[in-house]
């Protein structure tokens, strides 16, 4: 690995952010950082790294040790380079930590508060790439690394992002080694993951779905199509009416997709309808583990598969219990 490729990881291993809806095709490195400062001596660090929505590695909030999420991460760098970069991420946080402390005795703040770093690459579907590197300050923006011209401009105009666009325009020789650890071997790293993660990035998981009623108010139903067990995360739910999709408004309400437990996901869409309008409804499901089909769940057909498989039930019960009565009398008899 380069030299550069050695720093890459502790100078921006663990740096906060979004989750990103990525295109199909579309890889992603995404790393995290967040920093809460209790006080002028006591502060807790929280660090993730992630390729899309698969768990690299995380901080230890505790020890500042890095955990290792995925068996084939080792074997995507040599051991040399790895413990390069432990041994990196020590300083990187000390650094940070003494920047921050820096940019607080130039501005007014009051403890506690959060400082976040969000910075990695992604890679397009036709090759091309991107990166970007942002800190924030409190949940938002505070400054962007330009990468095109290595310069740091402020998000909001005020005393904090000014002083510290300030701070970091006169590192002149830190922002071009930014520029080559963003562009260049950010680049080179996720490139190595995709090949060794190949199974985790393509693994896929179909969706099971059911529909079923609430009551909403005197005069409204509430349909509820509850999806889980899918992955990977992006998935499209839409409900029918007579076969049509219903278009976005207040009876419309879908949930952010959630994660389960077994590393897949769950969503949850409401539709609020009149009891006995007439009208036909079903939840329509497309997800990449479908292919180009749909799981459609009609509403009236998901009622009488309920009833059926009651009534189904019931006579099986039904069944058992005379068995039992006729073995019953006839070992008396």
């Amino acid at each position: 690995m380069q030299p550069c490729c050695l720093l890459l990881f502790p100078f921006f291993f663990f740096f906060p952010g979004t989750w990103a809806e990525l295109e199909a095709g579309s890889h992603m490195l995404h790393l995290r950082h967040f920093v809460t400062f209790q006080n002028a001596t006591s502060m807790q660090v929280q660090g993730l790294c992630v390729m899309g929505d698969i768990n690299l590695g995380s901080l230890d909030s505790l020890t500042e040790d890095i955990h290792y999420h995925q068996p084939w991460l080792h074997s995507a760098l040599p051991k040399g380079d790895w413990d390069v970069i432990e041994s990196f991420v020590k300083s990187y946080l000390e650094d940070f930590n003494r920047l921050v402390q820096k940019l607080i005795r130039h501005t007014r703040v009051s403890y506690p508060f959060v400082f976040q770093t969000s910075k990695g690459c992604q890679i397009q579907p036709n090759g091309t790439a991107r990166s970007f590197f942002v800190i924030g300050y409190e949940g938002q923006d505070l400054i962007r690394f330009h990468l095109n011209k290595g310069t740091w401009d402020r998000v909001p105009d005020n005393e904090m992002s000014a002083t510290a666009e300030h701070l970091l325009n006169n590192a002149t020789t830190l922002n071009e080694l930014i520029q080559v650890l963003l562009n260049v071997t950010c680049v080179d790293i996720l490139e190595k993951f995709i090949e060794y993660g190949r199974a985790d990035l393509e693994r896929q998981e179909l969706p099971t779905a059911t529909v079923f009623a609430r009551k909403a108010g005197p005069a409204q139903l509430l349909l509820v199509c509850r999806i889980t067990g899918f992955y990977p995360r992006p998935i499209s739910v839409a409900w029918l009416r007579d076969g049509h999709e219903v278009p976005p408004g207040p009876a419309l309400n879908t949930s952010a997709v959630l994660p389960n437990a077994d590393l897949t996901y769950q969503v949850y869409s409401g539709l609020t309808v009149a009891p006995r309008d007439g009208h036909s409804y079903a939840c329509r499901v497309r997800h990449r583990s479908l292919g180009t089909r749909s799981l459609l769940i009609p509403w009236g057909q998901s009622n009488a598969g309920l009833i059926a498989g009651l009534v189904v039930a019931l006579l099986a019960a039904v069944v058992v219990i005379g068995a039992l009565w006729v073995w019953r009398y006839r070992k008396r008899h």
